[in-house]
Order: C-alpha cells, then structure tokens, then sequence
C-alpha cells in the first residue's frame, strides 16, 4: 500500500460533508469515490475533485480498488453495507449509532473480530485535547457521581426528517446524545445497568415519534453513579450539550470538548490536555496507513456496547424496571 490510502466515501449528507472536508486537509487520504443514494449529492460531493460518483454502493466496491471505506448514513441503513465490506476485508469508518438491531450488531462485531479487520466508530470526542486532559485526572481518583447533559433544539429543528422518526433514529439519546452518554463510559468506565424515564412535552406524537425528554440514572461496573438528561424541544439558538460533571475525592470536574475545569474550595483552575490526533477523520487514516488499529479509540466493538447503553435506557423506559445492558448483548 502507497502512502496515499483510496477512500470511498458512502453518504453525502451535510454529516458526510464534514467528514469529506476533514479528509480533503490530510495529506494520506485520497477519496476516490463518492456514494449517496441520491445522485445529485454524490455528484456535487464529487465536484472539484477526481473521485468518481455513484449512486450504487455495491457497483463502487466492484469499479474501484479501496484501501478503506466510510459509512456517513443514517442508523436504520446499517447492516448490509458493513457484511459487504467485511467480506471484502476493506477497513471502514462507520458513524454512530452503529445499529439499532443489536442482533445485527452482533453478528457485525463477531464477523470484525473474526477477520482482525480495523474499524473506527465516529466518536469524534475520544480525540480531543479535553478528553486526555479528564482522563490523566481521573485515572487514580474515585469517581462518586457523573452527570451527563445533552439539551438542545434539535427535535424541533429535524421535524419532519427520518431523525423525528424512532424507528429510523432511535430517538435523541440514540442518535445525538449517544456522543455524552459514550464519554460517560470512556471517562468513568463501563455501564451495567440503566433507568431511564421518557416523556414527549413540548413535541405532540403528530410531530415526532420520538420522546423529547428523557432522564436516566446508570450504574458503572466500579461502583460509580451517573445521571444524564436530554431535552431536544428547545429553542434553536439555545443549547447545554455534550457537558459532563464528574465528582471525585473533594473535588470535581467539568468536561465539554473546549475545556476541562476542576473545582475545588471555591477554586477555578482549567486543566490542558494535549491531543495525539486533530480528529478521528486523521487517526483512521494514520491507522490503515500503518495497519495499527491501537491507534483508533472506539472501534466497532466499543460502538456497539454504548449504543447497546442507550438502547437499554429506551428498553427501561418500555419496562419502567431497570435493565443491565449485558441482557441486550446477550452476556
């Protein structure tokens, strides 16, 4: 393989446009082909570019030779296009959630670990400066409490789209707040078992299907105790997202991915932190580069275990009973 990794890039929606805007600043990425199942997109993601388009994902696969592949499409289309890629052994970079079947979950991360094939799941946080920063400060500090918060506007901003749909989104604490809840487990440790309650307030059931409050407590496998809330009813300029409060010994810390700040006898100090990445687009590529999957932070088995988290809460909330997420994983 030549320095220049061949990208093929599926989804060219405003996320997957993101993503082909990070992968057009590193030097070793090269797309080669552009997919969307609507035409004009790949087309105009296309534009300017040498890549190709199609609106075929399987006729991309059999046209082009590729060193790795994105997956930038919405959680109901997930499962085909993974097998497809496994059995062709292409590395690939699928966003979150990565399903919300986990019996195809699991059958995708059984075939991944069969083959050692090297998968990135788009949780973008584990590679920020911040996240170093918490880690070093928590690693030999007791965790109490850790509460997670994702508020926004975002259910009234997406009426109307399949995201107001949670047969095809799962609902905010799947699709969106998935992000908070994941740096829960990468900050505090793994979740055993959730609670979770969920209401629609503001947002009627004509509007959305999908519940635009939801509040859960979790149980971490250390001992530890989280919360986290979600509303997606505000206003669109409005916003309290991606923020974790995590108490440890006397003090405690406020992570957001601009900053951490530790608390403690009415003193203020803001911890730095270093990134070894400047995103998750830049570690995939170094590590098909280099075939060393210890440089990817969330793989397709830890995707798979927060979705499984999330999951489990809309479970509980089905319940009103706790769940333990290893009952969803079949462990």
């Amino acid at each position: 393989m030549s320095d220049k990794i061949r990208i093929g890039f599926v989804g060219c929606g405003k996320n997957g446009r993101g993503h082909l805007s990070q992968l057009r600043q590193i030097d070793n990425a090269d797309v080669v082909a552009v997919c969307d199942t609507q035409e004009t997109l790949a087309m105009q993601a296309a534009e300017g570019t040498d890549a190709k388009s199609y609106s075929n994902f399987h006729q991309m696969l059999d046209d082009i030779e590729l060193d790795a592949v994105y997956l930038s499409v919405p959680p109901f289309v997930h499962g085909e296009m993974e097998f497809a890629l496994i059995d062709r052994s292409i590395p690939f970079y699928v966003e979150k959630p990565v399903t919300l079947d986990l019996n195809i979950g699991r059958q995708i991360a059984d075939a991944v670990r069969a083959k050692n094939l090297l998968t990135c799941v788009g949780y973008q946080l584990r590679y920020f400066a911040s996240v170093n920063a918490a880690r070093e400060i928590l690693a030999n500090n007791t965790v109490g409490l850790a509460s997670g918060y994702y508020w926004c506007g975002t259910g009234r901003a997406m009426l109307g789209n399949w995201w107001s749909d949670r047969d095809k989104s799962g609902g905010q604490l799947v699709e969106q707040a998935t992000h908070t809840l994941d740096m829960m487990r990468y900050l505090v440790g793994e979740i055993e078992e959730v609670f979770c309650y969920e209401a629609q307030r503001q947002l009627t059931p004509d509007q959305t299907s999908c519940p635009d409050i939801t509040a859960m407590t979790v149980k971490f496998a250390n001992g530890a105790i989280g919360t986290m809330s979600c509303v997606s009813s505000l206003s669109l300029t409005d916003g309290f997202a991606n923020v974790l409060d995590i108490t440890f010994d006397e003090k405690y810390l406020r992570w957001s991915p601009a900053s951490v700040v530790v608390k403690h006898e009415g003193k203020e100090n803001e911890a730095p932190g270093n990134a070894t990445f400047k995103s998750a687009d830049h570690a995939f590529v170094e590590a098909v580069r280099l075939k060393d999957q210890s440089l990817i932070l969330s793989n397709y088995d830890e995707g798979l275990r927060t979705v499984a988290v999330t999951l489990a809460a809309a479970e509980s909330a089905r319940r009103n009973a706790p769940v333990r997420v290893a009952e969803l994983l079949g462990g």
